[in-house]
């Protein structure tokens, strides 16, 4: 079986040849994330121990007590931000199915080396924050911020680039997207991103930043490595391949709510009824709290 580099993973154009099996380092990757077991799409909002977790580099070391969140760049009042200050701000919640932008990768053909997905790169979590437009307010954005930045404590080498995990969003930004510290009526988990993580409803799971330490508000588009990787694009496919484009918003796509299809533990389903059951919506609901 043809080994892959670690730095080989995630790499743009790397696709696995024909007959190549899932290699080490990827094994690696799907031992270190997990997906949402398929039946638990059963719940409304999904368990936290079975939401879906994707993590890049090391899970950071965060001390709620002394974390800082910097909000600085092209505004009139730059700010800083303790987790009891954003606490004390007013705070909604929102119901967000988040998905990562490489579920289903791992049926591809050809396939591209990274983290297996099959279908289960997805979960719904009730999200409890502060408006980032309630941030971005007290900060007094100056007319020539066209994005904002966030820059988490996530940091690691991809690729031979040495970087923080960030990510930008154009404005004006939704007034769903949440600076998030709870999740299910509970403290974020560090897996998920605490002390706070951005939220960004209907986006894919890249762009809800974790750990959460600087909004650096830009005068021109962002265009560092998580936000411009070829890896992190897709082709337009009508009406014809053309320029890659970054894949932002959720695709609706059925999913049966049924014990994962695997080969080695599947036996027990052999020649049972399957229940399909129509979901409920998913939209957002906000709630002051």
């Amino acid at each position: 079986m043809k080994r892959t580099s670690l730095g080989e993973v995630s790499t743009p154009g790397r696709v696995a040849a024909p007959g190549e099996g899932i290699g080490e380092e990827e094994l690696a990757l799907a031992a270190r994330n997990h997906g949402l077991p398929l039946e638990a799409l059963r719940y409304d909002v999904t368990p936290l121990g079975l939401h879906y977790v994707l993590v890049h580099y090391d899970i950071p070391a965060v001390d709620a007590g002394t974390w800082r969140l910097s909000v600085g760049g092209q505004v009139r009042a730059p700010l800083e931000l303790g987790l009891d200050e954003l606490r004390a701000l007013a705070s909604v919640i929102h119901r967000v199915t988040m998905e990562c932008a490489g579920n289903g990768r791992a049926r591809l053909s050809p396939r591209p080396v990274s983290q297996p997905w099959l279908v289960e790169a997805v979960g719904t979590a009730d999200c409890t924050g502060v408006p980032l437009r309630t941030v971005l307010a007290e900060a007094d954005v100056g007319n020539s911020a066209v994005e904002a930045v966030f820059t988490g404590a996530d940091h690691g080498d991809e690729r031979g680039v040495e970087q923080d995990y960030r990510r930008g969003l154009s404005l004006p930004v939704g007034a769903d997207v949440l600076l998030a510290y709870a999740m299910n009526s509970g403290p974020l988990p560090p897996q998920h991103g605490c002390p706070p993580r951005l939220v960004v409803p209907g986006w894919y799971g890249m762009a809800h930043v974790k750990r959460l330490r600087a909004v650096e508000l830009v005068d021109t588009p962002f265009t560092g490595f998580q936000q411009a990787s070829p890896g992190l694009r897709r082709r337009r496919p009508y009406p014809a391949p053309g320029p890659t484009v970054e894949p932002r918003r959720l695709r609706k796509q059925p999913r049966t709510a049924r014990p994962c299809p695997v080969p080695l533990i599947d036996d027990r389903v052999a020649g049972e009824p399957v229940t399909v059951q129509q979901g409920r919506s998913t939209r957002h609901r906000r709630t002051h709290v």
